[in-house]
């Protein structure tokens, strides 16, 4: 009932006790808060929806209905025969946002592009250790021994060299942390002595501008007037952070916002009856699991790892925490993305079998942490639920597990840095390509303090990575990433849960959303009647 209150105090501060009383203002009920505006420094998609979806651009962007690459910022590109030139031609009369704290003097152009790559990929760029400096997707995709070079050929040209081919290049460079960001207002801003300031009033591009955060209550955002695709339709958007499900809900159909995110499985049929809402769904491009820590004994034992994995009853885990609404794991990727293994056997159910290994393996009286998100994600509705099923399914085989969690942007530092001994994450894909879960969730580099919370290295499987990677034949890189998956079950890094399917409730005065393929929220093309 508090939250209820404060939802209420919250709508009643901003206006909006009625949806009808700004025509064209759009509430969106959020899960969380971000942990920044720079989509650079961190990987997790309630930060992407509030910095990277609404107000940066990027070279390319991914056509919704089939994933193709489309013009963004680049008009155009071109590819050399080796496949390690890169050229784009910009596009012209881009202008950036004006703010109370900033007012652009130019448009966007080619410094602009040079500036927000070199920052991840120069240790000694003047900005690079800004807030932390820690720029974990650019790493896990090995982006620094990638990249060799970014140059700006003219103000509208720019070209990037590659040390090596690399098949899913041009799609990286859809994904957030490809966001593009002000150099002018960098530059500015150390002259000033203040440089964390692009981190937390981001200059952009995009369809909308930051116009005021409060942490775990709301943000505001106006569209931009100058567009270069055009002005929104909607005029204000507002994110209202409610990470209750039940609240976001109530608050739905008590008309204070008009799209909320992740409502509770158990919540889905009365949705559908609800003559005032919409419920859009798909299936998941994604993955929830739970990685074993591989440089934390037991967990360096794959017997162990394959033992545990056998103790999970992952179809209780389905009805109770997901409530029918997802489908059992076997891969580390769902079968909606090329290359998926079919022939792959998930481990069985087997209690008894999951003692015997443990013996074999001379494991007895363990005892271990289970890391459970804070936060709703849309491939894991209830991390602290699941968590609790398997400490029931571990202790029948003798493992005595404890279930932790933080707040949600310390647990995620915390679990990069490998605190943990177990932890319960996920991913949804980013760009449609294997690679995007293979590499960046299991690669070596990334098991150095990025994404690869297993921290697990394998050279096997990453010499068919690599392979897989030089070649832009599909049939060659299919062979390869199903090899790579044989090797992951054996190895057992990972417990591979569920793929989920994906619900977005909506009021129906809503117009022109859809759900992102990549499980974010962007409002941009939507409209209130």
């Amino acid at each position: 009932m508090k939250d209820r209150a404060r939802g209420l105090a919250l709508a009643a501060a901003l206006g909006l006790t009625a949806l009808t009383a700004q025509a064209k203002t759009l509430v969106y009920c959020s899960e969380g808060s971000p942990e920044g505006f720079n989509a650079s420094l961190y990987t997790a998609g309630t930060t992407f929806d509030a910095s990277s979806r609404q107000i940066f651009d990027r070279l390319v962007e991914f056509e919704p209905t089939n994933l193709t690459i489309v013009p963004g910022l680049a008009e155009s590109w071109t590819i050399s025969d080796d496949g390690l030139s890169y050229t784009f031609k910009l596009r012209a009369g881009v202008k950036f946002h004006a703010s109370r704290n900033f007012t652009p003097s130019r448009e966007f152009n080619a410094d602009d592009v040079v500036y927000s790559f070199e920052r991840q990929l120069l240790v000694d760029h003047p900005m690079h250790n800004v807030s932390g400096g820690q720029y974990e997707y650019f790493e896990s995709m090995d982006m620094p021994a990638l990249i060799q070079s970014i140059d700006k050929i003219d103000a509208l040209t720019v070209r990037f060299t590659l040390n090596r081919p690399e098949a899913p290049f041009l799609s990286n460079l859809g994904m957030d942390f490809a966001s593009i960001m002000s150099r002018e207002q960098a530059d500015a801003l150390l002259a000033a002595g203040t440089p964390e300031k692009a981190d937390l009033q981001p200059v952009g591009t995009g369809p909308f501008l930051l116009l005021a955060y409060q942490k775990d209550a709301v943000i505001r955002y106006k569209a931009h007037p100058d567009y270069w695709a055009g002005k929104a339709a909607i005029d204000d958007l507002i994110f209202a952070i409610t990470p209750d499900a039940s609240v976001r809900l109530q608050k739905l159909r008590a008309g204070e916002c008009h799209v909320m995110a992740y409502p509770n499985p158990a919540d889905i049929a009365s949705i559908r009856s609800d003559p005032a809402l919409i419920l859009q769904e798909q299936a998941g491009m994604n993955i929830g699991y739970l990685a074993f820590n591989t440089e934390k004994a037991p967990f360096t034992d794959k017997r162990v790892r394959q033992a545990l994995n056998m103790a999970v009853d992952k179809q209780a885990i389905i009805d109770a925490v997901y409530q029918g609404e997802g489908m059992i794991a076997k891969n580390p990727f769902p079968p909606t993305i090329w290359s998926y293994n079919e022939s792959i056997q998930d481990y069985a159910y087997d209690p008894e079998g999951a003692r015997r290994l443990l013996a074999e393996a001379g494991v007895s009286h363990l005892e271990t942490d289970i890391w459970a998100m804070p936060v709703q994600r849309p491939y894991n509705p209830n991390a602290r639920r699941m968590a609790e099923l398997i400490q029931s399914d571990w202790a029948k085989v003798g493992v005595t597990a404890r279930p932790v969690t933080f707040e949600w942007g310390e647990y995620l530092k915390r679990s990069k840095m490998g605190e943990h001994q177990t932890v319960l994450l996920g991913w949804t894909g980013d760009n449609g390509d294997p690679d995007n879960f293979l590499f960046t969730l299991l690669s070596c580099g990334a098991a150095r303090d990025a994404a690869n919370r297993a921290r697990w290295c394998n050279e096997d499987f990453e010499a068919l990575l690599m392979q897989a990677k030089s070649t832009a034949d599909i049939a060659r890189r299919t062979e390869y990433y199903e090899k790579a998956q044989v090797i992951f079950k054996e190895e057992a890094p990972w417990i591979t849960i569920a793929h989920s399917v994906v619900f977005m409730p909506m009021r129906n005065e809503v117009v022109g959303y859809r759900i992102d393929p990549f499980g974010l929220h962007k409002f941009y093309g939507v409209d209130l009647q």
